[in-house]
């Protein structure tokens, strides 16, 4: 039996991936900073599954890593934990980039030290191509970074691949586009508006408010990438991986199509607020994934329609029950 290292499992990613390994097999590792507020939520359903298991754990902390990986001795190690949102990366720049960058560091100086066998998967992120106006991006796009989260994950990146070139270790990152699902959390942009929409249709809200609406990003289905992160982990050699769905859609796009999947009217209930903007906006991203599509026999299933379509669904049920 395999067995793998997941950062971040209370988080979207996180938990569709450990779903997805233990369905294949797998003694999970759940590890999760220690809080004293219980955020499970997402992994409620394989919490008590005989194979998982959940760990406390602290990026900051070079032993608690040294501990985990000399106590489960992985095959695998998935570092998705990060203050992921960009926004907020501007107010906390020095522990977004602490957790991020020098998590990392840790993490790969760990298994170069203890565990050289492991393969390490690292979640790179469309942001770290910034303000490069040569799209579609792939593999070998120049990297412009435009926060203080991009900056943090640029580093990161390069990490992975002198650790692979330095050490022979089979380290490699996925450069996701944006992925969402009913799982996100409720302050991304996606989220914040299937919510919105079911609490308004509801009653239970009146105004939504915005910011940018005209950024566009390429949006795909968090089930759908986690497939890939494994993926590049099966493979001979390491390698990094654009994964995308090849689409861009604006935010006032996706906010037109739920508020009418839902009935509402925008211009009585949405709001745009100049403190929802980002000192440096990012304003376009589109991805090419032709690579991950022709070595590891990816493709995005689900589309831009039918996910936003999903994740207002499942809000709205959910008011339903809890009304």
């Amino acid at each position: 039996m395999k067995t793998a290292i997941i950062t971040g499992i209370t988080g979207q990613d996180g938990s569709y991936l450990a779903e997805l390994l233990l369905s294949k097999g797998y003694k999970v590792i759940g590890a999760k900073r220690r809080s004293s507020l219980i955020s499970t939520d997402r992994i409620d359903e394989i919490y008590n599954h005989v194979n998982f298991h959940m760990e406390y754990f602290d990026l900051n902390d070079s032993g608690c890593i040294y501990r985990l990986l000399a106590k489960y001795r992985p095959h695998e190690f998935y570092n998705l934990a990060a203050q992921s949102h960009v926004r907020v990366s501007f107010d906390v720049p020095e522990n977004t980039v602490d957790g991020i960058a020098m998590g990392t560091l840790r993490i790969l100086e760990a298994i170069r030290n203890t565990l050289p066998s492991c393969k390490f998967y690292q979640a790179s992120s469309s942001e770290m191509y910034g303000d490069n106006p040569n799209y579609p991006y792939n593999e070998d796009s120049r990297l412009m970074p435009a926060s203080p989260y991009a900056c943090a994950k640029v580093f990161a990146h390069n990490l992975v691949r002198n650790y692979r070139e330095s050490y022979d270790l089979f380290t490699c990152s996925g450069i996701l586009f944006n992925h969402e699902s009913p799982r996100r959390g409720e302050t991304f942009v996606t989220r914040k508006i299937t919510l919105a929409a079911a609490m308004i249709k509801e009653g239970m809200q009146d105004k939504l408010y915005l910011g940018n609406l005209d950024a566009h990003r390429d949006w795909g289905f968090a089930g759908d990438y986690v497939e890939a992160m494994w993926l590049m982990l099966q493979q001979e050699k390491p390698e990094d991986f654009v994964i995308s769905t090849g689409e861009t859609h604006s935010v006032k796009e996706f906010l037109e199509f739920v508020f009418e999947a839902a009935g509402l009217n925008i211009s009585e209930h949405v709001e745009i607020d100049e403190r929802l903007f980002r000192p440096h906006e990012v304003p376009y991203l589109l991805g090419d994934c032709t690579k991950a599509k022709e070595k590891l026999g990816w493709t995005p299933k689900i589309t831009f329609k039918k996910l936003a379509k999903l994740m207002y669904e499942e809000d709205l049920k959910f008011i339903k029950e809890n009304k």
